[in-house]
């Protein structure tokens, strides 16, 4: 059970990410378990994810603020090893490194920035730009066959969240959103 400030934090950080949210970035806590968030990124345009959807999960402790959460990623990317946990200075892999003033929309844009990069760690694999660009076109028939539910619900949120005047979406992100009506 998470601690009463645990649940407060990440209730108003919901908040905030919702007035302000993370470009090429959506997540949401699940409906009944306010330490388990779910994202899809949106691979930026000009980089080897370009047109890929990648969905993963933030587990958070019930100590929260106070210890680091968890991060893994579901969708097959080519930096990111799936269904393990990610090693970042802002993940339970550095709870020596964690800052308690970081928050959900500064590890959504840090683990943004870290998929950009090269640098081997733990939970990352070596390919190819081609490989790379071949699982961001396979991502959105990976996360509807493999994340149905989750992913289904996470674009549906995006579609009924959308404000173009506050989020930065691909034309490709746009059409899946209008077929998904």
């Amino acid at each position: 059970m998470a601690e009463k400030a645990c649940v407060k934090r990440l209730q108003r950080e919901f908040r905030d990410l919702c007035k302000e949210p993370v470009s090429h970035v959506v997540a949401r806590p699940l409906p009944n378990d306010i330490l388990e968030w779910h994202y899809v990124l949106e691979g930026s345009e000009g980089t080897p994810f370009a047109g890929g959807y990648y969905y993963g999960k933030i587990k958070f402790p019930p100590e929260y603020p106070f210890k680091p959460p968890g991060i893994s990623m579901t969708t097959p990317n080519g930096r990111f090893m799936t269904q393990k946990k990610i090693c970042l200075s802002m993940s339970d892999f550095h709870p020596e490194s964690w800052n308690p003033m970081w928050s959900v929309s500064s590890i959504l844009n840090g683990l943004l920035s870290f998929m950009m990069d090269s640098s081997p760690t733990t939970g990352s694999v070596t390919t190819t730009v081609e490989e790379k660009q071949r699982l961001a076109k396979a991502s959105l028939a990976f996360n509807s066959l493999h994340s149905r539910n989750c992913f289904q619900n996470m674009l549906t949120s995006m579609k009924s969240s959308l404000q173009p005047s506050n989020l930065n979406l691909s034309r490709t992100h746009l059409q899946l959103l209008k077929m998904d009506s």
